[in-house]
């Protein structure tokens, strides 16, 4: 019996890249000849350096000192530290870190789940009982990431994904830390609650007024009370704070992307219809890039943009087929768009996809473009020399002379959720 036991236990570990954008702009700069670290000043990953525009994405740890947040104007970030470096955001280098990273974590286990693009979890079976054996394990990890990719990691070693995912989020960085059941009241209990996740700036002043200001404190809390305010949501959390998940780890491709986004800030009123149409070409075509990469389709577009005095308006279209071709995204963009501007100065565009499914089994639609098998090869073939030779090495023709960049944005917030309320 003892054995039947051992036999389903698992050991989970979450490993999170530390400052993933900045991380991995330091290290690829490094491993081109550059001998200043980005971690070791104040940088940020952001907005266009020679703007000022945009916003925040990363941050290093000496940037903090001068107290810059993560989704902060670029513009407030240099008033704060004019010495600050701001790099660009490059989507294409980080997918190539991410999988990179993943081709080593593929060797030690074929249960992983891609979380984000900068987190995974991994099982193990039968290795609870043996906790030396998996702490070397997640050390000899952790070490093999920043001797090969030359980036940290943190890792949280856990029974269960939810706990594992607290762990890795205790000190950094470069650390292995666990939180196993019995561990949960000396080092998850006195932690605010605010650090617990799923609870959001929503919640936290509602569990506020019940005194509730420690993970500890929800957890012994009265759980009648908490359903009857906080309804579903409020026992889900109340499990979470006494350490409650069994989710299993789910071997798939992003299985809880629920979509790809891209926007960015333009330094300049737009007011020509060709320069717009320019700036959605930019952003299709590093949503579609990362939609293959993700091996999914979408059947919904959404496009939004914001005025000189940034009042948004947005729309958005459910296909009759599903797609992952640049230019279809496009020309939906574009239909989008263009029913909806009226001619107001722009300054800001979003575009979005989202109503996901595997492209494993593409299916042509009958009244879809008769080139459609065409355009997917050139568009993968184009994915490739860009993940070679970067993002620069293949542009649209249209972009020459335009002043407006081939592939613009980054990685949208909504495109990797950090967690879901299912984990």
């Amino acid at each position: 019996m003892q054995d039947m036991k051992r036999n389903n236990i698992k050991v989970i570990f979450h490993i999170d890249v530390n400052s993933a954008f900045l991380s991995w702009e330091a290290a690829d700069r490094l491993q081109h000849g550059e001998s200043l670290d980005l971690r070791e000043v104040p940088s940020v990953i952001g907005g266009d350096p020679a703007s000022r525009h945009g916003i925040v994405l990363a941050k290093s740890i000496p940037a903090k000192k001068y107290k810059i947040e993560t989704g902060e104007t670029i513009f407030s970030a240099k008033a704060k530290c004019p010495e600050l470096i701001v790099a660009s955001p490059r989507y294409d280098l980080y997918m190539r870190c991410s999988n990179a990273m993943v081709e080593i974590l593929n060797e030690y286990t074929p249960t992983i789940q891609r979380f984000s693009v900068d987190e995974c979890f991994l099982a193990f079976s039968n290795m609870e009982y043996l906790y030396d054996d998996c702490m070397k394990l997640a050390y000899s990890i952790k070490s093999r990431i920043k001797k090969e990719l030359g980036f940290t990691v943190n890792i949280g070693v856990s029974s269960n994904k939810l706990l594992a995912k607290v762990a890795s989020d205790f000190s950094k960085p470069d650390k292995v830390h666990t939180l196993f059941p019995n561990e949960i009241k000396e080092k998850m209990w006195q932690l605010p609650v605010e650090d617990l996740f799923m609870v959001g700036r929503a919640t936290l002043p509602k569990l506020n007024r019940f005194n509730i200001f420690t993970i500890g404190d929800l957890a012994k809390y009265d759980l009648s009370i908490i359903r009857d305010q906080l309804k579903s949501h409020g026992v889900m959390i109340w499990n979470y704070a006494n350490g409650a998940d069994n989710s299993e780890v789910r071997k798939s491709n992003y299985i809880n992307m629920k979509g790809i986004g891209n926007s960015a800030t333009i330094a300049f009123d737009v007011e020509k219809r060709e320069e717009a149409h320019k700036i959605l070409l930019s952003l299709c075509e590093t949503v579609a890039m990362r939609l293959r990469n993700s091996e999914n389709c979408c059947g919904l577009i959404s496009v939004s943009f914001r005025n000189s005095k940034f009042n948004g308006y947005s729309r958005q279209k459910k296909l009759h087929y599903y797609t992952d071709c640049t230019w279809n995204i496009f020309d939906e963009a574009v239909k989008l768009f263009d029913s909806m501007w009226n001619l107001e100065p722009l300054r800001n565009f979003g575009v979005s996809v989202s109503d996901l499914r595997t492209n494993e089994f593409y299916q042509v639609a009958l009244f879809e473009d008769k080139n459609v098998d065409r355009n997917r090869e050139l568009d993968r073939a184009i994915d490739r020399i860009r993940a070679r030779y970067g993002s620069a090495s293949v542009i649209k023709a249209s972009f020459l002379h335009s002043g407006i960049k081939p592939l613009m944005g980054g990685v949208g917030e909504d495109s990797y959720p950090a967690m879901s309320s299912i984990l």
